[in-house]
């Protein structure tokens, strides 16, 4: 079970590594997470140059401004990995959280838990599901480190592992596995970027069935998405306030169950009302 505080995770975006100069401007664009990225978008030659440019970063502390700070790493399977992971345990600022991609197995996740724990470092994990394998092992590696916070579904690397369309309806059976999972381990669930920047209507579209299918945010590729997916993502002042409701008089009752405007509601879905409080509150 995930020891992570429940904080907004609506939407994120990537700053390349190389670019230390654009990381100021992800931050002001008003995403609730900044990844700073080594892996797909650094080509080969540059891996090296983006590394020590992205380390470079944390070594002044970073402002409490609410917006969370993770850097992609490249597969730890990948020789360009385990560099990246070399360099983190070497520096005394490690990031805050590291994602890790492509990932198979729940060993992967726990070898670089145990590395972290042996340097000392805090840094906790975001955890791409994006293969075939991943997919199968998505409930073992959701549960197999306390330093997870989120899952992330990687839909365009799935449908490619799939050999299908990377559409919502094709990678509906993927998508839905990953919910579960991460569930499962009380975990947040952040669905793949939409990648037509020129269709808005299509990526509101796709962010309400991911907010419908049990998503707690989902990916932009520029900062133009962003403010729709926060719109999205956000809990409304009536979902706010029937939580509330719901909270107090769970708690009044010491019950498993209570009756409000007719309906019966069970002890399991005040989990989710914390949630949502959680999250209005935070915001």
């Amino acid at each position: 079970m995930s020891e992570s505080i429940i904080r907004p995770r609506r939407s994120f975006i990537f700053t390349p590594g190389l670019r230390p100069d654009m990381f100021p401007k992800a931050l002001a664009s008003g995403a609730d997470i900044v990844c700073v990225e080594l892996e797909d978008g650094i080509a080969p030659k540059d891996k090296a140059e983006a590394r020590e440019k992205a380390l470079a970063l944390f070594k002044q502390p970073q402002a409490d401004d609410g917006v969370e700070r993770i850097v992609r790493i490249n597969s730890m399977r990948e020789q360009a990995g385990i560099a990246d992971v070399a360099a983190i345990l070497n520096t005394d600022s490690p990031p805050p959280a590291l994602m890790m991609p492509k990932v198979k197995t729940p060993d992967e996740v726990v070898q670089l838990d145990a590395l972290l724990t042996e340097r000392g470092h805090d840094t906790r994990l975001h955890i791409i599901i994006e293969t075939n394998a991943g997919l199968e092992a998505a409930h073992d590696i959701a549960h197999c480190s306390g330093r997870i916070d989120a899952l992330f579904f990687g839909g365009v690397d799935m449908a490619a592992e799939l050999r299908c369309v990377n559409a919502w309806e094709p990678l509906l059976y993927a998508r839905s596995r990953v919910v579960h999972a991460a569930a499962s381990a009380g975990l947040d669930v952040i669905d793949v970027p939409f990648l037509d920047l020129d269709d808005s209507d299509g990526m509101r579209q796709e962010a309400e069935l991911a907010l419908a299918l049990g998503f707690s945010g989902k990916g932009s590729v520029h900062p133009r998405q962003i403010p729709a997916l926060n719109a999205v993502f956000t809990p409304t002042t009536e979902q706010v306030k029937r939580a509330r409701r719901i909270i107090v008089e769970f708690e009044a009752a010491d019950t498993g169950l209570v009756v409000i405007d007719g309906k019966l509601i069970e002890k399991p879905v005040l989990r989710d009302m914390y949630r949502i409080v959680a999250v209005a509150d935070r915001l």
